[in-house]
């Protein structure tokens, strides 16, 4: 059996999960992590048992004793860290978003391109069972064509100690300031509902941002607390259809919940995923005529990681890929703009 070496860049919150989940894999080793925070590098790697450590990508590109990359950095540094390990032939599959620009996103998506590496966007929510069967009844036309389309992804750590105390963890104060590379709710969990609400090639939108004083002066320490807490935003696709999309940081009551609601000329399908349980109800056929919802069970699907070290082995491209990264940076530049213009609705 060919085991698959990978080398965590970025140890903080969010790579334990990643180190996790390939521990699982017999056919997975975790070699090697990369932070520039020996502190915290230091017991991420005696936590999982990683026997090597390196300061910087430079480091580990040297060394090079590994085939694929899980980077879980800061947004603002996925580009940076990425490139090299494109450069030097190394597979990756990077948090998302991809990146905190439309240039970068597409520049990265071309040199994975050009070198023929497997490159992954890690939007978790692919993960879930009931959105890819969703997806999987939208693309077979089983719904007809697609007329309206409604997401929402609620939150409310910025609320409640929902995972822990934003006020005091630079885990979370990371992701509520720009400076840090954070692009708020809208690049932090707007790009999940994104990735499923413009499953159709998107022709504008419109969107407004708001961020609320959390703390004297606007700043905590060195973190200035300027990213956006809450979003709203409509959408058209280029078939005509519209909807509307919304995510906060501060929908007290909800931990981590997603809802995406799509309607079509021969029907209409409800996704949620709520308390860590997803589910999809379907209305076709003599059930719209009744307003009859039916379950519908889908069967579990790989993990992304799972995917990833499959396609790493295989020598295949796997999807959401760097394109679709690139593709869903756009409405995410997009949605900024047309926040600073007050709303106006801008093509994609």
């Amino acid at each position: 059996m060919t085991v698959v070496r990978v080398l965590i860049v970025g140890t903080g919150g969010m790579a334990n999960q990643h180190a996790e989940a390939y521990a699982e894999m017999p056919d997975v080793q975790v070699v090697a992590g990369v932070d520039s925070d020996p502190v915290r590098l230091s017991g991420f790697c005696e936590k999982h048992g990683i026997e090597h450590s390196f300061g910087s990508v430079d480091e580990a590109i040297v060394w090079g004793a590994f085939d694929a990359v899980s980077n879980v950095t800061p947004d603002a540094v996925h580009y940076r860290t990425t490139m090299p390990l494109l450069g030097a032939g190394k597979h990756v599959l990077c948090e998302k978003p991809l990146a905190t620009s439309e240039a970068d996103a597409i520049e990265m998506a071309q040199a994975a391109r050009a070198e023929g590496v497997v490159n992954m966007v890690n939007l978790t929510y692919r993960n879930g069972a009931a959105l890819t069967a969703a997806a999987k009844i939208v693309a077979d036309g089983q719904i007809g064509e697609v007329r309206h389309f409604e997401a929402s992804y609620l939150q409310s750590w910025l609320t409640q100690p929902a995972w822990g105390d934003w006020q005091t963890e630079d885990q979370w104060l990371w992701r509520l300031s720009t400076a840090h590379g954070s692009m708020g709710v809208l690049g932090d969990v707007g790009v999940h509902i994104l990735d499923f609400a413009t499953f159709v090639a998107g022709s504008d939108v419109s969107s407004r941002l708001t961020t609320f004083d959390k703390s004297k002066d606007g700043q905590i320490g060195g973190y200035v607390l300027d990213a956006n807490d809450s979003m709203t935003m409509q959408a058209t696709l280029a078939n005509g259809a519209v909807g509307v999309i919304h995510a906060s940081r501060m929908a007290s009551g909800h931990l981590n919940d997603l809802r995406l609601r799509i309607f079509g000329t021969k029907g209409g399908l409800v996704v949620r995923f709520e308390q860590e349980q997803s589910q999809l109800s379907v209305s076709l056929g003599d059930d719209m005529l009744k307003g009859r919802w039916v379950d519908v069970t889908v069967p579990e699907v790989p993990s992304n990681y799972a995917r990833f070290i499959a396609a790493v082995k295989d020598g295949v491209l796997v999807s959401p890929d760097f394109a679709r990264g690139a593709i869903l940076q756009s409405v995410l530049d997009r949605a900024l703009q047309s926040d600073q213009q007050h709303g106006r609705s801008l093509k994609v």
